[in-house]
């Protein structure tokens, strides 16, 4: 009657006991959970300019996914923006660890690398929608439909342009509901890929083996909790990759977390269009890579050695290459009172700001507004008022001012709405940087995947899950939640001049030192991931001691051992579980 039970069940569950729909479903939901992921740190600068809010605080709400006017209730919506955030991460949490865990248990092991270069792809597959539909958002204007946008005064490559970000995150919860559906229909377990199709009495007696071996398995993951953390925690390879994987991360939030306003301010190019850019040129790339990086290794059978060798290299050039991004640069926008004199020479940055001169004392203004204008001149001023402007003519962003005391120039001194643009030869080094991302992105992708599949062959099959649970924890800990708010708060710091809120109170800056900016987001990004290659030297050092086999019979479905050193072998003797005591060997499949 059990054994009916059983089949029915195995029947009703139809194509879902397949590993290759599973590794489907999974890959959507790892397009779903980088679409929100990329959508939410490209309205970074939309939302910290909606409600008003430094750039620290910016960052706290990016880093809530892995956990200031008070007079003014508008200020304190972005609250539910953090919340909302919190709740996501907590839905995303067991994705990866448990997803990546299930694939390797399950699939074939030559397979397994090509599989991981999958959901890496599908990882990646999202934030090129993400990025598009952060582009589309970015263009629209956050209360279109309430104000007629034909009297708005400023365009989307203003500092001031607040984009609909509240429409991707509507279009983002659809999907990931939509996403969830398949997995209600998953079996518990899945039978191990090639013996699915077999009908004969010894292969289903191998799948009921495997089946029971990885319910002692699940049983064995809390009843033996602290001998297995205690095994990690004595696994020189686990331990330095973990250590790499938080000094990269860190690196990486910071450059994706706020490269829209980084490339915003460095070449005075609209969110909406810098955005698109980084979707264009980057992600592409580095889908290609993934899933040729996969094949590969597949391929060739690429042992954990050699692995490690190529992830190591490739990751080194890939991170040498980027100091080119430190000569492709571009100058602030000269604005008068801020970073130059009227008289339109260059001062030093960060003294007290002389926003009032001979030319505008006359005129009373605020010395705080921040409503640029360009003159005829190519000087920009905070205002038309402190330009000296005395008429203007049209309306919306077609208005024009003339008779600009301050504005020293041959024709009828007038000046138009916005700050002055940068140049072509501006637009030109966007374009070599964009080229130069792109050629890096594939270096990065090519390294990628052998280097997570070190990873993943360094850890015990019993102690998988736990293991790339405890990485993914140390991730969000010590790099997802910090990096965004202290890189956030050093940004902070290289802001010329702040927005006012209604109330008094500072709001979002709107213009920075991009010098110092530059300096700071890409030399602390090059320094976080300069000090993990260290520790990556030494992976590649502890891999050939260890006995390696260069290919596995897969059709055997053998377990290559790989001893571990001294060391380990006496501190997993210790406490463990009967069942696992002359484990002295680290399972891997290669």
């Amino acid at each position: 009657m059990g054994d009916l039970e059983k089949g029915a069940a195995t029947h009703g569950a139809g194509c879902f006991a397949k590993i290759k729909v599973f590794l489907m479903a999974l890959t959507c939901a790892y397009v779903s959970k980088s679409l929100s992921g990329t959508f939410m740190s490209s309205m970074l600068t939309q939302i910290e300019r909606q409600f008003g809010i430094p750039t620290a605080i910016v960052g706290f709400i990016n880093g809530s996914f892995e956990i200031e006017c008070v007079k003014e209730v508008k200020s304190l919506m972005w609250i539910y923006v953090l919340v909302g955030n919190i709740i996501r991460g907590i839905g995303e949490t067991p994705i990866m660890p448990l997803g990546v865990s299930y694939i390797e248990n399950f699939a074939k092991s030559e397979n397994s690398p090509l599989y991981i270069g999958i959901l890496e792809t599908g990882k990646m597959i999202g934030p090129i929608f993400g990025l598009l539909l952060g582009s589309f958002c970015a263009s629209i204007y956050v209360d279109t439909g309430s104000v007629n946008t034909d009297d708005l005064t400023i365009t989307p490559t203003d500092i001031r342009w607040v984009g609909a970000w509240w429409i991707g995150f509507l279009v983002c919860a659809g999907v990931n509901i939509l996403i969830s559906i398949p997995f209600f229909f998953f079996p518990k377990t899945l039978p191990k890929e090639g013996l699915q199709e077999n009908v004969d009495g010894t292969e289903n007696a191998k799948e009921e083996k495997h089946r029971e071996k990885a319910k002692e398995e699940k049983r064995g993951i809390t009843k033996d909790f602290f001998p297995f953390l205690k095994s990690l925690s004595c696994n020189p390879i686990y331990m330095l990759f973990t250590l790499i994987s938080v000094l990269q991360v860190n690196a990486f939030n910071i450059y994706f977390s706020f490269l829209p306003k980084y490339l915003e301010n460095q070449y005075g190019k609209s969110t909406a269009e810098v955005i698109f850019l980084m979707g264009v040129y980057n992600l592409p790339a580095i889908c290609i890579g993934y899933l040729i990086a996969g094949f590969m290794m597949k391929k060739f059978k690429i042992t954990v050695k050699t692995a490690a060798f190529l992830a190591f290299c490739l990751s080194l050039s890939e991170y040498s290459f980027g100091f080119c991004n430190f000569l492709i640069t571009c100058d602030n926008v000269p604005v008068a009172g801020l970073t130059n004199s009227y008289e339109r020479d260059q001062k030093p940055l960060y003294l007290e700001n002389n926003v009032l001169a001979d030319c505008n004392t006359r005129c009373s203004c605020l010395t705080k507004t921040w409503d640029p204008v360009c003159g005829d001149n190519g000087l920009a001023y905070m205002s038309a008022c402190l330009a000296g402007c005395e008429k203007s003519v049209g309306t919306g962003t077609n208005m024009v001012f003339h008779n600009c005391s301050c504005i020293q120039s041959p024709g009828n001194s007038s000046a138009v709405l916005g700050l002055c643009n940068k140049g072509p030869e501006c637009t030109n080094k966007l374009q070599y940087l964009l080229i130069l991302s792109g050629f890096l992105s594939i270096l990065y992708s090519f390294a990628a995947i052998p280097g997570y599949m070190v990873f993943l062959r360094c850890i015990k099959s019993e102690e998988k899950s736990l293991g790339i649970g405890i990485h993914a924890f140390c991730i969000r800990v010590f790099a997802g939640i910090p990096a965004p708010i202290y890189f956030g708060a050093l940004i902070d710091r290289t802001c010329l001049h702040w927005g006012t809120q209604k109330c008094g109170a500072p709001g979002a800056c709107r213009m920075y030192d991009i010098n110092s900016f530059r300096r700071i987001y890409l030399g602390m990004s090059a320094a976080l991931r300069g000090s993990s290659y260290l520790p990556a030297f030494v992976i590649v050092i502890l891999t050939r001691k260890f006995s390696l086999p260069g290919k596995i019979n897969s059709s055997e479905m053998e377990i290559a051992e790989m001893k571990l050193t001294e060391k380990e072998s006496q501190c997993t003797d210790v406490h463990r579980n009967p069942k696992f005591k002359n484990d002295g060997e680290l399972k891997t499949k290669l």
